[in-house]
């Protein structure tokens, strides 16, 4: 991923055909090690192609592909109108649980430590 991410970069900056070089000088700058069996592997796959067709066509691709969304409704509690103490009782555990998900948040260390 970080060696197509340098090419693109390059190619956004206007090298439209860079070469494995151009690419270990990206990565270098910000003291990334190029694997040279992968990046000879993308520029051999990328050579002649247009990126923004690549792009364009990926795109698409992804866009035909499902991303989840809309779960359902809520499952159905069993005799939810029996009596208003039951409802009561059901609320009590779901409270211990958001407090254990809350204790869990932290996990030992900070955003930015």
């Amino acid at each position: 991923m970080k060696h197509l991410a340098a090419y693109m970069l390059l190619g956004l900056g206007g090298n439209t055909s860079p070469s494995s070089e151009d690419i270990k000088n990206v990565l270098d700058s910000v003291g990334i090690e190029a694997d040279d069996g992968r990046l000879e592997k993308l520029i051999s796959e990328l050579k002649g192609k247009d990126l923004q067709e690549l792009i364009t066509e990926g795109s698409n691709k992804l866009a035909s592909v499902p991303s989840g969304g809309g779960g359902g409704g809520a499952a159905p509690s069993g005799g939810a109108a029996a009596a208003g103490g039951g409802a009561a009782a059901e609320e009590k555990p779901a409270e211990k649980e958001e407090e254990k998900e809350e204790s869990d948040e932290d996990m030992g260390f900070g955003l930015f430590d």
